[in-house]
């Protein structure tokens, strides 16, 4: 094999998939929970979009951005009116977002006269594998080996307000703070229900941007189209990529107000980012997603499983939390449990495991209660029989 040692990839390849249902060249069935990391939230060969990139493809697959692009434009203006931003860039992917993001607040900076712009960034956070969101990152597991990272970033711990404060209190330079309304790589980590509130406070009060990384959130994966609609308020930034497209590759950094007109001609572009067929791909994704009133579907069905599980595995020794919003879930052990992933595909199951205790759980925004069910019952079973036979001692070597 010719692909470079990048994945530690499982022994299985897929097919072809319907729905939230996926073969593997075995023939083999699987239910998954875990959309191809919280991409596929239609699901698999979902009819609106496979006719969106069908047609799209027949006409024009590739137009440069040195000329206006219609399709680029219909999904600029349907972002901005179920977001209330108001300017949208559209690039290739999550980390392709927050280099968007990253710029702009520099630049923002820059603008201002701060000659060395700072960004508050959380630990435990996840903003991609470039070396400018690698930098932002909150994990020195993913960070080793790349240095020297990128300057510019004053890490705080999620949550913690007066951490917030201190950095203000010392640090004249900081410009932005960036931040995932609910950590998905760091382990489903929910902040408390004001936490965002006082971030939109601190950031008014000392002059700063708030951006929201909603690359794993958006989409209508926690039951609202972007995680920042529960709370209230909004961001100053916003990015966006994994369900944007349902599997074609699309990000998108949106702005609003002042941080919308931060960028000029020539401060930042990109070659393949809002071309006619991932555009097509994102405006089918968008109309199903209202069409077949899956917000709705996320919330509902997202708290079924969660309080299923929750019954399921009372007082069994070994689980420490369930939380979640919509289809984002975690069921966090008191011990490593990456081995559930080749049990789960065993027993049919697609699940990942994040932060080393965290089984995570992302299926498509179309799972219907009779799936849900089936994923509960399958998934309560392999964590009970995973702790009955693996003691913390022993699962850590």
């Amino acid at each position: 094999m010719h692909l470079m040692n990048t994945y530690g990839r499982l022994p299985v390849a897929f097919a072809r998939g319907e729905g939230v249902w996926v073969w593997d060249t075995e023939g083999r069935k699987y239910l998954d929970a875990l959309s191809g990391i919280a991409v596929t939230g239609l699901g698999h060969a979902h009819p609106r979009v496979v006719g969106a990139i069908t047609e799209q493809a027949g006409r024009m697959i590739h137009a440069s951005n040195l000329y206006r692009i219609p399709e680029q434009e219909r999904l600029a203006d349907k972002l901005a009116a179920v977001s209330g931003m108001d300017r949208v860039f559209l690039c290739n992917s999550g980390c392709e977002a927050n280099e968007a993001a990253i710029k702009l607040a520099r630049l923002h900076g820059h603008q201002k006269g701060v000659e060395q712009p700072v960004i508050i960034v959380m630990e435990k956070a996840f903003h991609g594998r470039t070396i400018a969101t690698l930098s932002a990152t909150g994990s020195r597991k993913v960070q080793a080996g790349f240095e020297p990272l990128l300057t510019g970033f004053s890490r705080v711990p999620y949550g913690d307000r007066e951490a917030i404060e201190h950095v203000a209190a010392n640090n004249r330079s900081v410009v932005a703070v960036l931040v995932e309304p609910i950590q998905g790589e760091g382990g489903i980590n929910v902040p408390d229900d004001a936490y965002l509130g006082f971030l939109r406070e601190a950031c008014d009060r000392h002059g700063w941007l708030l951006m929201f990384d909603e690359v794993q959130t958006g989409m209508g994966r926690t039951g609202k189209w972007f995680a920042f609609q529960h709370t209230g308020i909004s961001p100053d930034v916003m990015t966006l990529a994994k369900g944007l497209g349902n599997g074609v590759p699309i990000g998108a950094c949106l702005a609003r107000g002042a941080a919308g007109d931060v960028f000029s001609p020539g401060k930042h572009g990109s070659t393949f980012g809002g071309n006619p067929l991932c555009c097509a791909a994102s405006l089918a994704t968008l109309e199903a997603i209202e069409a077949e009133g899956l917000l709705e579907n996320a919330s509902r069905v997202g708290g079924l499983i969660r309080a299923e599980l929750s019954q399921r595995l009372a007082g069994e020794p070994g689980v420490k939390q369930i939380r979640g919003k919509g289809l984002m879930i975690g069921i966090e052990l008191d011990r490593p449990c990456g081995d559930l992933v080749k049990r789960g595909l065993e027993a049919g199951l697609l699940i990942n495991v994040t932060a080393d205790t965290v089984v995570r759980l992302l299926p498509p925004l179309i799972l219907r209660n009779g799936e849900a069910q089936l994923l509960v019952e399958r998934l309560a079973e392999l964590i009970r029989s995973f702790l009955q036979m693996e003691t913390p001692a022993t699962v850590a070597g």
